[in-house]
């Protein structure tokens, strides 16, 4: 097994920068093009990101996750990913479980994230580590097809 390197950034990562636009693109297939996300865009700019753990086997960026503030006691995950060839090898959850060691030690009482129910891995992922759907949070509370968890740290 390949050994996976993880490293603190920021959303300005020009890695993390190409895992956005792909990211972009898949959000959009999934709803039937960008047309149909159009309220969401605003809310993932990838720049607000402050802190990008990234994933490497060896010179290759192969998963990203994001934390940004959102309230005093809030933080939200961002753009978890993990490339599809390198998916199964637990990448997403040793992310998921740094994200939220990270918002543990800034002070953070909870994690909160948005996904869509097409998502059916990530939602799966986001159960089995403990997360609770809960009722949609600001901005996502207007926008159809959101789902939103939350995790006590």
């Amino acid at each position: 097994m390949e050994q996976i390197r993880y490293i603190w950034t920021d959303g300005s990562n020009k890695d993390f920068q190409r895992f956005y636009l792909s990211t972009e693109e898949y959000y959009s297939s999934l709803v039937g093009g960008v047309q149909n996300r159009t309220g969401f865009i605003p809310y993932n700019l990838s720049k607000s990101i402050g802190s990008v753990l990234m994933a490497y086997i060896d010179d290759t960026a192969v998963g990203c996750a994001g934390l940004k503030k959102y309230s005093d006691t809030d933080a939200e995950i961002k753009r978890v990913w993990v490339e599809p060839e390198y998916r199964r090898q637990h990448i997403a959850e040793n992310m998921m479980n740094m994200i939220e060691e990270k918002a543990r030690q800034s002070g953070f009482r909870r994690t909160v994230l948005q996904t869509r129910e097409a998502m059916r891995e990530a939602v799966s992922l986001y159960e089995k580590l403990g997360y609770l759907r809960i009722a949609n949070y600001p901005p996502y509370d207007r926008l159809d097809g959101a789902v939103c968890f939350a995790k006590e740290l």
